[in-house]
């Protein structure tokens, strides 16, 4: 597993002082914000400002502003909207730390944060609740939720856009948002980390309602390498859990989870495209520039159409270690050629499927060491537990993904052993078939 970019020890509080935030080549500052403190204050524990654009026209690189428990309200945005389709900010994250010295964003060890941005009701125009146009930030900890749509003469509006560089995300709650929750629109070696993205619903947009709700979505420009999610989670959002469709760049998604999509949050009734991992796409046509991403370690289920799709990419893209569960298909690897025509694309390797139908669009693609080419039969006794429930519970106290037995390889399982080497770590003689590796 790649280590990532910002490191943080174990935050201690002592006598009213915060440690474990990166230090940095000069003398870093610690700044406080909260919602009952004043911009007009001195940013201290005991005189905290009260919104994150003063702390950042303060903070330098090396620096850390703690976020104070309570919730951060929004009414309007930084600019007026000069059109119904304009596109307004109502957080500007535009200044850059540097590398080894980000300028981090951080919830107080322990307290809930939450940036409500429901109250901009009269902003008509597109809404971009975050936007980080810099580069080496650091946020964690940020429950980011209310995003809106004011009109119905446009797409989605987005809880956290990015389109600057070397940025970590990390235990953000977004969901609630007229749109996606994380968005890349440009920038490279970005790390959206232990993040959740969910319940999200775009009802006015010109597309179409729920056309545009993802949990995660990375729409990357070219020249911009590195992007990576890892140990997120994305349910019931009205569209697609994690979508790369007109991705210029490569991105990688592991360790992740995806379920419920395709649905009006929180019922049966279908909405948007609804699948688990949209794996690129350019709107259906071919393009000479399509880049190959990568899923891995990953699993979806019960998302309406399929757990992994191609989406008519142009190159294969790399499928390693997944396990795909009663989706509607759980693997369907539509992809296009340089004639236009439709022809299966994809390397997959060590996956599972079990329930729903099992592939589509198979032709052409690279496929071996799965599930439905070995000699094994599925069942559920294949697993410890094939229960759908209890994978939104609290995470573990780093953030990471919580320990679950479902869909987790039984210990008299004939999936043990079953795949090939791809470069990731195993232990046995083989790694095993699915996700999750057994000890």
């Amino acid at each position: 597993m790649r280590t990532p970019r910002v490191l943080l020890a174990a935050a201690l509080v002592t006598a009213g002082v915060v440690v474990g935030i990166p230090t940095a080549s000069h003398a870093a500052t610690s700044y406080y914000v909260s919602p009952s403190g004043s911009d007009s204050a001195a940013g201290s524990s005991s005189a905290p400002f009260k919104t994150i654009a003063k702390a950042q026209t303060v903070a330098v690189a090396g620096d850390t502003v703690y976020f104070r428990a309570g919730t951060y309200s929004y009414t309007t945005a930084t600019t007026s909207c000069s059109a119904t389709t304009s596109v307004v900010d109502a957080i500007t994250l535009s200044k850059s730390g540097s590398s080894g010295s980000p300028i981090s964003y951080v919830n107080y060890p322990g307290e809930k944060v939450l940036f409500d941005f429901s109250g901009m009701t009269g902003v008509n125009c597109r809404i971009k609740g975050f936007d980080v146009t810099g580069s080496y930030l650091y946020l964690r900890g940020f429950e980011i939720s209310g995003v809106r749509q004011n009109n119905s003469d446009n797409h989605e509006s987005w809880g956290v856009w990015i389109s600057g560089s070397n940025n970590t995300f990390e235990k953000l709650n977004t969901h609630n948002n007229m749109g996606p929750g994380v968005f890349i629109a440009k920038g490279g070696n970005n790390l959206v980390l232990n993040s959740d993205s969910h319940d999200n619903y775009d009802p006015y947009s010109s597309n179409g309602a729920g056309e545009n709700g993802d949990g995660f979505g990375a729409h990357i420009a070219a020249g911009y390498s590195g992007n990576v999610f890892r140990g997120c989670r994305a349910w019931w959002n009205s569209d697609d859990g994690f979508d790369l469709i007109n991705a210029y760049s490569s991105v990688t998604i592991e360790n992740s989870w995806s379920w419920r999509n395709g649905y009006l949050p929180q019922t049966t009734t279908a909405a948007g495209n609804g699948a688990g991992f949209k794996m690129g796409g350019y709107g259906g046509v071919y393009v000479s520039g399509g880049v190959k991403h990568t899923v891995r370690q990953s699993v979806a289920f019960l998302n309406r159409s399929q757990g992994f799709y191609a989406n008519h990419h142009t190159v294969a893209n790399d499928y390693f270690n997944n396990t795909s569960y009663s989706n509607g298909v759980d693997y369907d690897m539509l992809g296009i050629n340089s004639s236009g025509a439709a022809v299966g694309l994809g390397t997959l390797k060590n996956n599972i499927a079990y329930g729903g139908t099992l592939t589509a669009d198979m032709s052409g693609t690279s496929a071996s060491f799965n599930s439905w080419n070995l000699s094994v039969t599925m069942s559920d006794a294949q697993f410890q537990s094939v229960s759908t429930d209890g994978w939104n519970v609290s995470r573990q106290s780093d953030g990471s993904l919580p320990v679950l037995t479902s869909l987790h390889l039984a210990s008299g399982s004939t999936l043990i052993d079953k795949g090939t080497n791809v470069g990731l770590s195993y232990s046995g003689s083989a790694p095993d078939l699915g996700a999750f590796e057994t000890s």
